[in-house]
């Protein structure tokens, strides 16, 4: 799973990565297409996720209560796309995070992690000096135990033509292992599959630092 806050694009306002966005929402009348601006947001009701974001809000106090109201703003976006993020600890200028669900096994989850959570965070509370991502232990790595993932997609790479093998696992006791597979076949089904076989092997190995398809 990417970091993407939301699918949708405001028109004149600023997201919550600071970026300029408009609309694409088209109406047709009889003078032909046009941009349409969205309504005004009423003075009193409840804000869209994120709307309170802006380049004028107040700095904040670190401590677990300013973290977590941090946190609240993004947590829609997160949870959009099958994910969460939960406070480990905050020891000194230091937070340790833990992303969760869709977001903890996501290929992307670093970038998530530094380009939007902790840019957000050291903007809201200038006290903070680093963002740490704290990942489950997880299962033993072994490569019996990335064998029994592939297994899991190898009937369907059977039926699109390809197939996929285990080459090796460097630095396995390492602080980051790699795992290098071979996948056969070049039809789209197969190459498409690359995405799901490194999602699922993380799942069951976070400790790992990167799958390389030979």
């Amino acid at each position: 799973m990417g970091f993407v806050f939301g699918s949708a694009t405001l028109v004149g306002l600023r997201g919550p990565l600071g970026t300029r966005t408009l609309s694409t929402r088209r109406c047709f009348s009889k003078r032909g297409p046009s941009l349409v601006r969205p309504a005004r947001r009423p003075r009193f009701g409840t804000a869209r996720p994120g709307a309170h974001m802006t380049a004028t809000s107040e700095p904040l106090t670190l401590s677990e209560e300013s973290v977590e109201l941090v946190l609240d703003e993004l947590r829609p976006y997160l949870m959009s796309d099958g994910g969460n993020v939960s406070i480990v600890e905050i020891d000194g200028a230091t937070v340790r995070l833990k992303l969760e669900g869709a977001c903890g096994s996501c290929p992307s989850s670093t970038m998530t992690m530094k380009l939007g959570i902790e840019k957000r965070l050291r903007e809201r509370i200038p006290e903070i000096e680093s963002v740490v991502a704290v990942e489950e232990a997880g299962e033993q790595l072994s490569s019996e135990g990335v064998e029994e993932v592939l297994d899991q997609v190898r009937p369907f790479l059977k039926i699109a033509g390809g197939s996929i093998q285990l080459a090796s696992i460097t630095n396995l006791d390492g602080p980051a292992p790699v795992v290098t597979l071979q996948l056969a076949g070049t039809g789209a089904a197969v190459q498409s599959v690359k995405v799901e076989i490194s999602s699922r092997i993380r799942r069951r190995f976070p400790r790992i630092a990167q799958i390389v398809f030979a």
